[in-house]
């Protein structure tokens, strides 16, 4: 390759010299220009002056202008032939450089191999030969200027580890993935509040796009999302028409036309816009200050870990007297899908897409035929707010519960704190433990405190669908089951505080599985 880079700097520059020469020879072979009429030279002052000689000669200024505009004609050609040798060579001195360093760096992995005999191993990144290949083919480099088409959806590559690292695959160096922010929007200008504190709080804007998709063709909406110009991109649901329906179902037009709405935005998240990962929030969630730093850290986990299927950004039990303000790093696992800000994996969306359902998607997804008993991850104290009553649901959880959801205002550096904890076979054997070794109470007891001791934990057991329910309602915390499932349940065990004390809401020791029938 250099030497035909230089082949070519050599041809340019022979070029340049031989036109060179053709043009003196050129002009030194013209007759002189007073000898073109019969009066001999038109010096200044003379009869003939600037004029005509004898026998009609030739115009003497038009032709020392001819002559100019030719010469200024191969001086543009010459100026072109050397830009074009100019960019000849310094590609040929990219290429040398390149061949150095690519020397440099062989050279340095053979010292390191020298003298480090004993760790003489591979170097892996944490993802497997296809996955690679994908990270090849949608990520760039951090240090990469994204192009002007790149910039809502750039990419990055992953770091390499170095030689005799040990970093734990949930490590704070994982890849610089770009996790683009679905916002899911329909009519309501509120929408403003929502992309506000995303893109107050959104570090990097290449590796947090936000993607506005809004169904409804509400005009209003459209311009509210539009005022922020290049900070988000803004794609419209093409199909506003009505959904047939049963009869019995027409006052649900409204969960059939989102079904359909989330089934296209996410496709053209995956599907057009090629991304990996993908975390959905809908125009009425208000996010914390740590939102991006939360989903960032989690990523690797949900990536790596096959018994999970989404991360969360909401605790369904948040509110203010049951979450502990102290523990804002802690996280939990939950059987119960959260959903109201949540990270999805194209693999799993891959596996959803043929069998979205047409209505009802949330509690769909809860369906044990779509869980397959895997988890999601969900924090202490949320990390989104909603601040929309209106809606298909008219407000159904929103003034009992949803209005008092606490949101956190302390930042936490989860992308620097070993996560670890948080894969199945560490959190089942510890959870399995503390739950079943805190002291078994009677309800009567935790609620009149007086004879308990200690913050706890402690365990109140159930046993019955109607337990639960009775248990749940006399606690504070929502008493409704999906598939059997109770909301932030995680082996059939709800975790909160109660008067300021830790309460396990805990089947039997030996819980297998959950009841369809408790629904």
């Amino acid at each position: 390759m250099v030497r035909k880079k230089g082949s070519l700097i050599l041809c340019g520059a022979f070029l340049f010299v031989a036109w060179n020469a053709l043009l003196l020879l050129y002009l030194w072979g013209r007759p002189p220009i007073g000898g073109l009429g019969e009066g001999g030279g038109a010096e200044p002052g003379g009869k003939e002056e600037w004029g005509m000689g004898k026998g009609g000669g030739v115009n003497l200024a038009g032709e020392v202008i001819r002559l100019a505009e030719e010469v200024e004609v191969q001086l543009d050609t010459q100026k072109k032939l050397l830009k074009q040798i100019e960019s000849h060579r310094a590609l040929w001195a990219r290429q040398k450089d390149v061949g150095k360093r690519e020397m440099e760096d062989r050279k340095e992995v053979k010292e390191e191999v020298v003298h480090q005999p004993q760790k003489l191993q591979p170097i892996k990144d944490n993802v497997d030969d296809t996955e690679q290949a994908q990270v090849k083919q949608t990520q760039r480099p951090v240090h990469t200027e994204a192009s002007d088409t790149d910039l809502d959806h750039p990419q990055v590559n992953e770091p390499k580890e170095g030689i005799g690292e040990n970093k734990p695959p949930t490590s704070p160096a994982t890849p610089e993935v770009v996790i683009p922010i679905l916002v899911i929007a329909c009519d309501r200008v509120t929408v403003k509040r929502s992309l506000d504190r995303l893109i107050q709080y959104r570090p990097s804007p290449q590796l947090h796009p936000i993607i506005v998709s809004q169904d409804c063709g509400h005009t209003e909406t459209a311009r509210v999302i539009g005022s922020y110009g290049d900070q988000v991109t803004h794609i419209r649901q093409p199909d506003l028409s009505d959904i047939r329906v049963r009869p019995e179902h027409r006052k649900f037009q409204g969960y059939y036309k989102i079904a359909r709405h989330y089934h296209w935005a996410l496709q053209q998240v995956f599907n057009t816009l090629s991304h990996s990962t993908v975390v959905i929030v809908e125009d009425d969630l208000e996010v914390a200050p740590d939102f991006f730093e939360y989903f960032r850290a989690l990523y690797p986990i949900l990536r790596d870990d096959p018994t999970l299927w989404c991360v969360s950004a909401w605790n369904d039990n948040g509110r203010d007297a049951l979450v502990d303000p102290s523990k804002a790093e802690l996280l939990y696992r939950t059987d119960f899908f959260p959903g109201l800000g949540w990270m999805l994996l194209k693999d799993m969306w891959d596996e959803l897409e043929p069998k979205w359902p047409s209505a009802f998607w949330d509690d769909w997804m809860r369906q044990p035929e779509q869980r397959k008993e895997r988890s999601c991850i969900r924090p202490e104290i949320s990390r989104t707010i909603t601040f929309g009553r209106k809606g298909v649901s008219l407000g159904q959880f929103f003034d009992q519960y949803l209005r008092y959801i606490k949101l956190n205002t302390e930042s936490v550096p989860f992308t620097k704190l070993d996560l670890s904890y948080l894969l199945k076979e560490k959190y089942d054997e510890s959870l399995i433990k503390e739950i079943y070794s805190a002291p078994l109470v009677k309800m009567e007891e935790l609620q009149q405190g007086g004879t308990l001791r200690g913050p706890g934990p402690f365990r109140v057991q159930y046993s019955s669908r109607d337990t639960f329910k009775v248990f749940a309602r006399n606690l504070g915390v929502m008493d409704d089951l999906k598939s059997g499932v109770p909301r932030t349940g995680y082996r059939g065990v709800v975790n909160f505080l109660y008067r300021g004390r830790r309460v396990f809401l805990a089947p039997p020791e030996g819980w297998t599985h959950y009841d369809v029938s408790w629904s």
